[in-house]
C-alpha cells in the first residue's frame, strides 16, 4: 500500500499518510481468519484419499500467517504460495509435485487464475464462486470446458470425488 501511495502521488506521500496505511495494515494482520462453509468438513472427508495442496498467490509472509492461523495447515501435503498463478507458474507446480495435469484438480473462486490456467494445461478444475474476488480476477463465469465443473460450494466436491 505505502508503495502505491508513493507512486500515485508522484512520491510525495505524507509521512502521516504512511503511518495511517501501517495502522491499516497492522489492523488486517490483527483480522481472525474466516473459513468458507464447508471447507474444514471437505478436507476431512478428502484427507487421506488425495494429497491436498494449497496453491495460493500474495504475500509469502501473509499467506503462511493466514495458513497457519486457520487451523488447516495439517491437512495439506504441499504448500505453494505463488507470485502470479500463470500457466507457468502451474507446470512448476506439477513438476515438483511430479503430477501429470490430468491428475490435477484445482478448487477456486478466481476464473482467472485458479481455473483457466489450469485447464490450458489439460488439467481439471472447480470454480467456487465467493462473494469477494479481486475486480482483477474477475471474468466470465459461463465457461464451456470438459474438464470443467461449476459448484455453488466447496463441499459438492465430494460427490465428485467419493
Amino acid at each position: 500500500m505505502i508503495e502505491t501511495a508513493n507512486r500515485v502521488s508522484d512520491r510525495t506521500v505524507s509521512l502521516k499518510v504512511i503511518d495511517k496505511i501501517i495502522e491499516i495494515g497492522n489492523d488486517l494482520l490483527q483480522k481472525p481468519i474466516e473459513l468458507m462453509q464447508g471447507v474444514p468438513e471437505t478436507l476431512e472427508a478428502l484427507n487421506g484419499n488425495y494429497k491436498l495442496v494449497v496453491a495460493t498467490k500474495g504475500d509469502l509472509l501473509d499467506q503462511e500467517r493466514k495458513l497457519k492461523n486457520s487451523g488447516l495447515e495439517h491437512y495439506f501435503h504441499h504448500i505453494e504460495i505463488m507470485s502470479e498463478k500463470k500457466e507457468s507458474d502451474y507446470q512448476k507446480l506439477f513438476k515438483h509435485l511430479d503430477c501429470k495435469p490430468e491428475n490435477f484438480l484445482m478448487l477456486g473462486n478466481s476464473i482467472k487464475s485458479d481455473i483457466i490456467p489450469v485447464l490450458e494445461l489439460g488439467g481439471n478444475a472447480a470454480h467456487i464462486p465467493y462473494h469477494v474476488t479481486w475486480t482483477h480476477e474477475q471474468q466470465e463465469t459461463n465457461l464451456k470446458h470438459e474438464n470443467f465443473i461449476q459448484l455453488k460450494s466447496i463441499n459438492e466436491i465430494l460427490k465428485y470425488l467419493l
